[in-house]
C-alpha cells in the first residue's frame, strides 16, 4: 500500500484495505463523479477515519457546553483559547497517541507531545507548560496479571515516559503535571493523553483557513518521509491486533531540536504580518492542513507535490499526502510578501518552499509534476463526511449484592498495615521516578511543579514588562473504573475533580478540554458508554461553569477484542488573579488547626448515592466497594463509585478560591483516591519533597493529629472517595474567619485535628487509633514503591 501510484486500478476489495466500507465508497464516488483514483481513495480514507473525521462521535459531542464568557475560540480550530486579561489568551488542548504508543512506546510518545506542542504555536501561542494523563496495565503480578505481562506493561511504561521526557525537556518546555493509573484493562492498551498550554496576545490568534485568491501556499519545516503513512486510519482508526506490532512503520519519528526552530521559525513568521493562515501537519500530514485549510476558508488549493521537500527518493502522490512526517506546516502568505516568511525560514535553517496557491471554486487540485494526482472538492471532503448513530445498548446489569461487596473491619481495628499498602500501590505511590524525567522548571513560570499542588501552576509574564500578575493552574484528572461501574457519574466525577483540584491551588476553574478514550464504536455497549460519558461531561461542565473548547475523541482502544475501560480524561484551566496566592498541599508549621471542609448539604447523604437495595450499611459498602482502598485491600471492583453533587463542588470551589484569595489558609488539598488518610498523609509527606517541588523541602517534617466522628465504619471515614470535600491547615488565629467565609459559600468546616511537630501521623475514629505511625515510615511506603518495580527488568 505504501508504495501505491495512481496506475494501480481502485476496486472494492482496495478500498475496503483502506477502511472504507461500501456505502463510504458509493459517497465518494458521488462527491467526485467518478471512480477515485489510489491516491485519491487514500486521501479520503484518511479525511474519513475515525481518528480525522470523529464520524461516530460527532452526533454525541453537539450536546457538550462550548462557550462561555472567557472563550475565545472553541472547537473547530487547532486548540481552545480563552481570555485570561490584560490582552492575553491562553491556548490549550488534550490529544491521545494510544495507539502508537503501544507499538512504538518511545517515539510514540514523544510524537504526541510534539503534536500537541504543535497544535499551541500554530494558534500563534508559545507553549509554555505541558501536562500528561498516562494509563497502562498493571507493573505487579497480580489476580489479573501474568509475569509476562507486567513486564511488557513495565517495558512500556518505561518507554512512554522516556519519551515524553525526551521531547518536552529537548524542546524546552516544562512537563509539570498530570497522573498515571494502572488497570489490568489497559494493558497492550496504554493511554498516553497530552494536554499543552501556550500564551499569546490576543489580538495575534492565528487560525486555519485559506483565504485570498492567487495567495501563496508555502510548505515549511522538516522534509517529507514515509514515516506516519496511514497512521490515521489503519493505526489510529483500528483495535489491536497480533499484527499490531508489524505496524511500526506508522508510526511517525519526532525530532525535538528541529520543533524547537519550527516554533521560533513560525512565531517570528506570524510577526512579519504576512502570515494569512497557518496549519500544522499533525494526522494524515499535508492531506489534512490543505483539505481543512481550503474548506475552513471557502476557497480551493492547488499544489504542486514535486517541491515538496522529500528526504526519500522516488516517493509518490498517495506516500506525500499520507506521510504524517513531523515539524512540518503549511502556510497561507499575503500575495507578494512570501519573501518575508522565506527569509525567516532560511535564517532558521528550515526548509520553505512555495508548493502552492489558493484557488477559488473550492477544488483541491494535487499535481505531481505538472499531471493532476488528485482532484477533490475540499468543502465535502473535509466537512461532510459520513456521520453514524451508532447503535446504543447498555450492558447487562451487574449481577451483585452485598457478597461482592468490601467487607469492612471490626470496630477499633488498627489499619495502619492496611494503609502502608495502599501507600505503596501503584495508583497512589509517589510518581516522583517519573517526574524527575521531566524537567519541569525550564523557562522559569513554574509556580507549583509535579506533587507541589493539586494543581500544576505557571505565572504569566507581561510580554513587555515581564511582570508578574496571574498565575495559570492546569490538572487532569479520568477514572476508568467508576466510568466502567457508571459512565455518567464517572464523567461527572471527573470534570469535578480536575476543578477542585484547581481550586485547591488557588484558582477560580474557567474552562476545560477533554480525551475521549473509548473501545470500539461498532460495539452498542461502547457507544451506550460514550453517550452516557458526554451526558455526564454536560451536566458537570454546565454546573461549575468550564465550557470545553476543544479536545480529542479516540476509539478503537481494544486489544483482541476486550476493549479499556471507558476513560475520559478532563483537563481543566483556572486563573489565580495574584500569582503570590498560590496554594500548596503541605502542613507548614505545628500548632495549625487541620479543618475538613465540605460542601455537602446535610440534607443530602450517602443514602442517595446508590440504587435502593438494603439497609444504609449495605449502601455505604457498595459505594466504597469501588474505591482504591476496597480494590487493593481485598481485590474488589464492585458496586458504584461515590455520589455526586455538583452544587456541593461548586459550593467547595468558591470557597477555596475566596479563602485562598483571602490569604486564610495555610495549605489546601482535595480528598480523592484514597481518601482523607492519603490526604493527610500527602501534607504531611509534601514537607520531604525535593528542591524545586516545594518551598519548605529542607524543613523538618511535620506530623499531624486527627479525631474523626462520623458515623459508620473506620475505613469509610479513613478511605472513602466522596468529592466536594478537601483538607486545609489553618494558623489558630484565623480558624474563626475561616469558619466565617466558609459558612457563607455553604460549606461545613470541621476542625478535626492538628498539625504536630513530631514525625507522626495519628488519625482517631470515635476513640480508637486506627492509623498510627511515624511519618517516616509511611513516606518510605508511599515513596520507594514504584521505582523498584520500574527499574526491574
Amino acid at each position: 500500500m505504501a508504495t501505491a501510484s495512481n496506475e494501480i486500478r481502485v476496486t472494492p476489495e482496495i478500498a475496503a484495505e483502506h477502511g472504507v466500507t461500501s456505502e463510504e465508497y458509493a459517497r465518494i464516488q458521488q462527491i467526485l463523479g467518478r471512480d477515485p483514483n489510489i491516491t485519491e481513495l487514500g486521501i479520503f480514507s484518511v479525511m474519513w477515519s475515525e481518528h480525522c473525521s470523529y464520524k461516530s462521535s460527532k452526533v454525541h459531542l453537539k450536546r457538550l457546553p462550548t462557550r462561555g464568557k472567557l472563550v475565545v475560540q472553541g472547537p473547530g480550530e487547532n486548540a481552545g483559547v480563552i481570555d485570561i486579561g490584560d490582552g492575553l489568551v491562553a491556548a490549550f488542548k488534550i490529544e491521545s497517541h494510544n495507539h502508537p504508543s503501544y507499538v512504538e512506546p518511545f517515539q510514540g510518545a514523544t510524537t504526541g507531545v510534539g503534536g500537541i506542542l504543535r497544535d499551541i504555536f500554530t494558534m500563534g501561542a508559545r507553549p509554555i507548560a505541558v501536562l500528561d494523563s498516562l494509563r497502562f496495565g498493571e507493573i505487579t503480578v497480580g489476580k489479573y496479571t501474568s509475569a509476562e505481562d507486567a513486564a511488557k506493561n513495565r517495558r512500556i511504561l518505561d518507554g512512554v515516559i522516556r519519551g515524553i521526557g525526551s521531547y518536552g525537556n529537548c524542546f524546552g518546555v516544562p512537563t509539570i503535571g498530570g497522573e498515571v493509573g494502572f488497570e489490568p484493562c489497559y494493558s497492550q492498551n496504554p493511554l498516553v493523553n497530552a494536554l499543552a498550554l501556550g500564551i499569546a496576545k490576543k489580538e495575534e490568534i492565528f487560525l486555519a483557513k485559506a483565504k485570498g485568491i492567487g495567495n501563496p501556499v508555502i510548505y515549511v519545516g522538516a522534509k517529507t518521509g514515509r514515516d506516519g503513512i496511514h497512521g490515521a486510519s489503519l493505526l489510529a482508526s483500528a483495535e489491536f491486533t497480533e499484527e499490531s506490532k508489524q505496524k511500526r512503520p506508522n508510526v511517525q519519528v519526532g525530532d525535538p531540536f528541529m520543533e524547537k526552530l519550527l516554533l521560533e521559525a513560525c512565531l517570528e513568521a506570524m510577526h512579519t504580518g504576512a502570515v494569512v493562515a497557518i496549519q500544522d501537519m499533525g494526522a494524515a500530514g499535508l492531506t489534512c492542513s490543505t483539505m481543512e485549510m481550503a474548506s475552513r476558508g471557502g476557497t480551493g488549493i492547488e499544489i504542486e507535490l514535486a517541491k515538496v521537500p522529500q528526504r526519500e527518493t522516488g516517493m509518490t502522490p498517495y506516500e506525500i499526502m499520507l506521510s504524517e512526517s513531523q515539524e512540518r506546516m503549511l502556510l497561507v502568505a499575503e500575495k507578494g510578501r512570501e519573501h518575508e516568511i522565506l527569509a525567516v525560514f532560511k535564517k532558521w535553517g528550515l526548509d520553505a518552499v512555495v508548493v502552492g496557491q489558493v484557488t477559488e471554486g473550492g477544488i483541491a487540485r494535487i499535481n505531481h509534476n505538472g499531471r493532476a494526482a488528485a482532484e477533490i472538492p475540499a468543502h465535502p471532503l473535509a466537512e461532510e463526511g459520513p456521520v453514524y448513530q451508532r447503535p446504543m445498548a447498555a450492558p447487562r446489569p451487574r449481577q451483585e449484592n452485598a457478597a461482592h461487596w468490601f467487607a469492612f473491619a471490626a470496630e477499633g481495628t488498627n489499619l495502619t498495615q492496611n494503609f502502608l499498602k495502599l501507600l505503596a500501590s501503584p495508583a497512589i505511590a509517589s510518581k516522583r521516578w517519573i517526574t524527575e524525567q521531566y524537567d519541569t522548571s525550564v523557562r522559569t513560570n513554574t509556580l507549583a511543579g509535579p506533587g507541589a499542588s493539586d494543581a500544576a501552576v505557571v505565572r504569566i509574564k507581561d510580554p513587555k514588562t515581564g511582570a508578574v500578575k496571574r498565575a495559570l493552574a492546569l490538572s487532569t484528572d479520568g477514572n476508568g473504573r467508576w466510568c466502567q461501574l457508571n459512565p455518567r457519574r464517572g464523567a461527572m466525577h471527573a470534570v469535578a475533580e480536575a476543578a477542585r483540584n484547581v481550586a485547591c491551588s488557588g484558582a477560580r476553574p474557567v474552562a476545560a478540554t477533554n480525551c475521549l478514550n473509548f473501545g470500539s464504536p461498532e460495539k452498542p455497549e461502547v457507544m451506550w458508554q460514550f453517550s452516557e460519558t458526554i451526558d455526564g461531561l454536560v451536566e458537570a461542565c454546565a454546573a461549575l461553569n468550564t465550557p470545553i473548547t476543544g479536545g480529542n475523541v479516540s476509539f478503537y482502544n481494544e486489544t483482541l477484542g476486550k476493549s479499556i475501560y471507558p476513560t475520559p480524561v478532563i483537563g481543566v484551566v483556572g486563573v489565580i488573579e495574584d500569582a503570590s496566592q498560590v496554594l500548596k498541599i503541605a502542613f507548614r508549621e505545628p500548632g495549625d488547626a487541620v479543618v475538613l471542609l465540605d460542601g455537602w448539604n446535610s440534607s443530602v447523604g450517602v443514602q442517595h448515592a446508590v440504587p435502593q437495595r438494603g439497609h444504609l450499611s449495605a449502601l455505604v459498602a457498595c459505594e466504597f466497594s469501588s474505591s482504591e482502598y476496597s480494590k487493593t485491600i481485598a481485590g474488589i471492583v464492585a458496586g458504584e463509585p461515590p455520589a455526586i453533587e455538583l452544587t456541593a463542588e461548586k459550593r467547595l470551589i468558591d470557597c477555596l478560591v475566596a479563602l485562598g484569595a483571602e490569604g486564610a489558609i495555610q495549605s489546601a488539598h482535595d480528598i480523592s483516591d484514597g481518601g482523607l488518610a492519603v490526604t493527610l498523609a500527602e501534607s504531611c509527606f509534601a514537607r520531604y519533597a525535593p528542591i524545586g517541588a516545594s518551598a519548605m523541602a529542607d524543613c523538618a517534617p511535620l506530623g499531624a493529629h486527627v479525631k474523626l466522628e462520623e458515623a459508620g465504619p473506620a475505613e469509610v471515614a479513613a478511605f472513602a472517595e466522596r468529592g466536594a470535600r478537601a483538607v486545609v491547615s489553618v494558623k489558630p488565629s484565623s480558624l474563626a474567619r475561616v469558619r466565617d467565609t466558609a459558612r457563607q459559600y455553604g460549606v461545613a468546616a470541621q476542625h478535626i485535628g492538628q498539625v504536630t511537630r513530631d514525625d507522626a501521623l495519628r488519625i482517631e475514629h470515635k476513640g480508637h487509633a486506627v492509623i498510627s505511625s511515624s511519618v517516616e515510615t509511611l513516606r518510605d511506603a508511599w515513596a520507594h514503591s514504584l521505582e523498584p518495580t520500574l527499574t526491574t527488568k
